[in-house]
């Protein structure tokens, strides 16, 4: 039987205590996304150690992506029903036991079940956004939950720590580290955080909830644009310095450093277009990113000299946060309260698939043909069309400011 969920009280975000949930939301979900993005970086250090294949580099480095979108999904349908306090404090801890059990592994098998364990760090993201959406009315979502997806800057951080932590202080030290992170973030959340104020535990069944949500025409719509838009920044954060010391013959260390300003970018974008959206509406916002992540995927393809190529990227990463942020700002402002957390699963999850194909094509493609263009241009031809869909065909109508 189809179930239609209550609207969820309408949220003030007024006081401290939308603040501090929003600081304590970004900060766990920052510390759970570089422990989510720790293989990345040291993929060419696995690579030489353990003589593995483009191939199965790719696949190392994707698995903690799709357990960490197919996880959103049930951490999504938890937090509508316990509430993001328990469930953040709880994943976060929980987390502790791959990345300790991987400081520990030395072939390849293992970092897989590793690797595997360790995608339910990234699924946290589906908990920090209906527990922060709660705190907010719907005019000012959009910049809550963009600054909330500043969180993806963990990724960032794990591009620069990770490999110096393990330079210099051996291979185990960036997995101690963020183990002992991820125990101060559990206890914090636990200790400080709480819920928003008349937020109320859904009633239905977890797969009720699930369904409902999945059939709404706007959840799939957004979940399509959020595999193309998350998932490129995801696909390019895994992969661009494979890419980097590949095409343009730069060292580990400095291919991973000019990733990690990608990322940087991308995830400071991300305010942005939330921002905008509130302001402009999301779906203008989400086409005019869409336009700029095909051209620059044109001009990537054609690995062009260092400046152009660099600009090229720079300018994708931007536009990837703002839509990035778009999506969301859409997401918080079209869903029922009560089935954000469901709905924020399926979307999430649709993100992270989309970040799981493309390394894997990509290595794949290298193999066979010794180049990333074809590559490049599948995503430039998958952006332009996604340009179409959401300029003349997306059915999300956004509420006027002030309703719910």
């Amino acid at each position: 039987m189809r179930t239609t969920p209550q609207t969820a009280p309408r949220a003030t975000g007024a006081g401290g205590g939308a603040t501090v949930a929003l600081i304590l939301a970004t900060v766990a979900f920052a510390v759970n996304f570089w422990a989510w993005a720790l293989l990345s970086p040291l993929g060419p250090a696995y690579q030489e150690l353990l003589r593995l294949s483009p191939g199965e580099v790719s696949i190392l480095v994707a698995v903690p992506v799709i357990v960490g979108s197919l996880g959103r999904i049930v951490l999504g349908g938890l937090t509508d029903r316990y509430g993001g306090r328990a469930v953040f404090a709880v994943a976060s801890l929980l987390g502790v036991v791959p990345v300790v059990f991987l400081a520990f592994v030395e072939n390849y098998p293992a970092l897989l079940t590793g690797g595997f364990l360790l995608g339910m760090t990234g699924a946290t993201f589906a908990i920090g956004v209906p527990y922060v959406n709660a705190w907010y009315p719907p005019e000012r979502r959009g910049l809550a939950l963009g600054i909330f997806g500043m969180g993806n800057i963990g990724t960032a951080i794990s591009g620069f720590a990770t490999p110096w932590l393990a330079d210099s202080y051996g291979r185990r030290a960036p997995f101690f580290v963020v183990a002992a992170a991820l125990v101060v973030v559990g206890v914090v959340f636990w200790l400080v955080g709480r819920n928003a104020p008349g937020t109320r535990p859904a009633a239905e069944p977890f797969t009720t909830r699930f369904l409902v949500a999945a059939r709404l025409r706007v959840t799939r719509e957004l979940a399509a644009m959020y595999a193309l838009t998350f998932g490129g920044f995801v696909a390019f954060g895994v992969y661009l310095p494979l890419y980097l010391k590949s095409g343009y013959g730069l060292t580990t260390a400095d291919a991973a450093a000019r990733a990690a300003g990608f990322v940087v970018l991308a995830t400071l974008a991300r305010p942005a277009g939330g921002w905008l959206s509130d302001r402009l509406g999301g779906r203008p916002v989400l086409a005019v990113a869409l336009a700029v992540v095909t051209a620059c995927a044109v001009v990537v393809a054609f690995t062009p000299a260092m400046p152009l190529a660099t600009a090229a990227f720079l300018a994708m990463a931007a536009a990837l946060g703002v839509g990035n942020g778009a999506v969301f700002a859409l997401l918080g402002r079209m869903i029922p309260g009560p089935m954000v957390g469901s709905a924020t699963g399926v979307v999430g999850a649709a993100g992270g698939l989309g970040g799981f194909l493309p390394p894997i094509v990509m290595g794949l493609i290298y193999q066979a043909t010794g180049s990333y263009a074809i590559g490049l241009m599948l995503l430039a031809t998958v952006a332009a069309a996604a340009f179409v869909y959401c300029r003349f065909a997306l059915g999300a109508k956004e509420p006027k400011e002030g309703t719910a």
